[in-house]
């Protein structure tokens, strides 16, 4: 389906598929145990400014992923990567670039080391998860530059992996997200599909409206900018150290004036995320430049869901997986 407005509450399951909801239409509140879990978060994160501080309370925490037949690292042209192959000495699979989050500040190959093994077990892709470059000791263009770099790799590399090179999908979640759009924005013929988990797309939205109490923040922003682990403040403080001209697509990819040469796109966001409306938006841009684009928005919870311990994470993932097991 390309784009489309879903009806207003229409879900299943905890997912709207198929085309974009309504802001704000789905729940205004996380659900008893998305609560629970983001306080206790939320009380053992730090505030913005200190990135050792936010370095040391991103590591761990995550719960073990699942076995996978072959984890290795490796070099992209001078990038870390580690590659995971769900069944070495297959032919023909997707190949998935996954970018992590963190702010494009913290976390680390080993951070989504379970997310990245539950895509790939679940999906029978290989998965080549990038370590790019951080801020704010590496600002804009470092992040996307590397991120553009591993994707040239993996293509490269595409059948010596096993998998199609006409099967190469970006994905990421948080400032992954984002980079993830902006290599599929640089390149859109190197790629067959995007997977968008909750991605920060537009700096002024939650930048420059916040710091300067504009009426240019969103609804999401404005509802869910505190309380709900990840902050405004955060986020404005995030793309501080990112840098970069927010006006400039590859910074902001809401921004590109033109969208119809993107590919294939599935858009996962979390509704009670500040980052929600963003996504929302992105994705109708998609659906009116006429690209196949579907988003599932889960209720009741919180960002950076993706794979904690709630109904929803596990549910993504697994609807994630599949979404990419059936990219052409």
């Amino acid at each position: 389906m390309s784009g489309g407005v879903v009806g207003e509450g229409v879900v299943s399951g905890g997912v709207v598929s198929g085309g974009v909801v309504g802001e704000g239409v789905v729940s205004d509140s996380l659900a008893p145990a998305a609560r629970a879990l983001c306080d206790a978060m939320a009380a053992a994160f730090p505030g913005p400014g200190d990135v050792t501080a936010l370095r040391a309370a991103a590591v761990g925490g995550r719960s073990a992923g699942p076995e996978v037949a072959s984890v290795r690292d490796a070099e992209a042209s001078g990038v870390p990567v580690r590659v995971y192959d769900p069944a070495p000495g297959g032919a023909g699979r997707p190949l998935v670039v996954f970018f992590h989050g963190g702010g494009w500040v913290m976390c680390t190959l080993s951070t989504y080391d379970a997310t990245c093994r539950s895509l790939a077990a679940g999906s029978g892709a290989v998965v080549v998860s990038a370590d790019y470059r951080l801020a704010p000791e590496h600002p804009w263009p470092a992040a996307p530059d590397d991120a553009l770099t591993v994707l040239l790799w993996a293509r490269a590399q595409a059948v010596a992996l096993g998998c199609d090179p006409g099967r190469v999908v970006v994905a990421g979640d948080s400032s992954g997200g984002n980079l993830a759009a902006v290599t599929a924005l640089r390149a859109p013929e190197l790629v067959a599909g995007q997977l968008l988990v909750y991605p920060p797309l537009d700096a002024a939205m939650t930048a420059t409206a916040v710091a300067t109490a504009t009426a240019t923040a969103t609804a999401s922003t404005a509802a869910y900018g505190e309380g709900h682990f990840h902050t405004a403040a955060h986020m404005a403080w995030y793309w501080e150290q990112y840098g970069g001209d927010p006006a400039h697509p590859y910074v902001s990819p809401l921004r590109a004036p033109d969208l119809s040469g993107l590919p294939r796109t599935l858009l996962v966001l979390a509704d009670c995320d500040l980052l929600r409306d963003e996504g929302l938006a992105y994705a109708r841009r998609l659906g009116a430049a006429g690209v196949d684009c579907a988003v599932h928005l889960y209720p009741g919870v919180f960002h950076g869901f993706l794979g904690l311990p709630l109904p929803a994470g596990r549910a993504a993932l697994t609807a994630a997986a599949a979404w990419l097991r059936v990219t052409e």
